[in-house]
């Protein structure tokens, strides 16, 4: 167990909370990659959770497993090593601060660039202070992401027979994708457990939907993510190292014109074990246009959405709190 110092976390950012803990949710649509259906099954799951669980996903444990000792490893250097990578500009190390508009968690992370031609500084740092191996399991890990973000938006474009069906992948995989990875670290909270009966509940990241089109995730075996359903309930996700998470992005959400929902999720802190979680986000090339595909609107049916560029809703969603409805100001409002 790494002990941090002072400059890194100082105070576990904690809410009152008058409901009990949110339960367990056993209702988490588990899709089986090799199943025939799977397509279907993808679809019914982002209408109505914009969250799953991909199992099958032909990821071997091996790629996320060398990679998680080397995060590990990263994160329990002397801070003044971190902080060599850091601060994020906006890829490299950063801890606490989430964005610049405010938000804080019991946090610390590496935001990697997915171009394996393009690197800032900080992301240079990283490797340079660290060894081949930890740049050979990023580039890996990363590698075994696209491929699995390409087939899930590839078998959605199936399930929502869509013509086209690279209409969605073909985003994430052109050589101007603006797609990045994060590593994210919730060491313990060890106040948590002297504030447990006051209905505190400590926040790793709070909540928020993610902009992109697709994100996904894998963490260890701490608990720790929670969803918010549709009726505004919020339930733990049981975790399972094994398998990958799938989260609908907002950029998903207007592609298909409302009928798919971004997710909106956040990371409670444990007061004994680390959680650590690896996440690929796929996003579009910054000029591309966001837009409902015209194939998916129903006769007379109206995009909810104004025209935009994933530039434009990068700049507007980053500029705003964790929060926000990020998708208010791009929405047409009636008459």
């Amino acid at each position: 167990m790494v002990v941090l110092s002072p400059p890194a976390l100082d105070h576990c950012s904690l809410i009152k909370t008058c409901k009990p803990a949110a339960s367990v949710f056993t209702g988490i649509p588990v899709i089986d990659m090799m199943d025939p259906e799977a397509k279907t099954l993808i679809v019914k799951a982002c209408e109505e959770f914009g969250f799953f669980k991909l199992v099958n996903h032909g990821v071997p444990m091996e790629i996320a497993t060398i990679l998680e000792a080397e995060a590990l490893r990263f994160f329990n250097l002397p801070q003044l090593e971190k902080d060599k990578a850091g601060p994020p500009d906006p890829f490299g190390y950063g801890n606490k601060s989430i964005g610049a508009n405010g938000d804080v968690g019991w946090i610390e992370y590496l935001l990697l660039n997915t171009k394996p031609d393009v690197a800032s500084q900080r992301t240079l740092s990283v490797f340079q202070e660290n060894s081949e191996i930890f740049r050979s399991a990023v580039r890996d890990y990363i590698s075994a992401m696209k491929k699995i973000a390409f087939e899930v938006v590839e078998l959605i474009a199936d399930g929502l027979k869509i013509e086209q069906r690279n209409v969605l992948s073909r985003m994430l995989r052109d050589e101007k994708s603006d797609s990045c990875f994060r590593l994210n670290y919730y060491p313990p909270c060890p106040e948590l457990q002297a504030l447990s009966d006051r209905n505190l509940i400590g926040f790793g990241f709070g909540e928020h939907t993610d902009p992109q089109i697709i994100s996904v995730l894998r963490s260890n075996n701490t608990s720790g993510l929670q969803i918010c359903l549709r009726d505004g309930t919020w339930v733990s996700v049981p975790p399972d190292q094994t398998s990958l998470f799938i989260n609908v992005g907002d950029s998903l959400q207007v592609i298909t014109n409302g009928r798919f929902r971004s997710v909106k999720h956040r990371v409670l802190v444990d007061n004994v074990k680390s959680r650590i979680s690896m996440i690929y986000f796929g996003g579009p090339p910054l000029n591309e246009k966001i837009v409902p595909l015209g194939c998916l609107l129903a006769k007379g049916e109206e995009s909810l959405y104004r025209e935009f560029t994933w530039s434009e809703y990068k700049k507007s969603a980053y500029k705003s709190r964790l929060a926000d409805c990020r998708l208010g100001p791009f929405e047409k409002t009636s008459g």
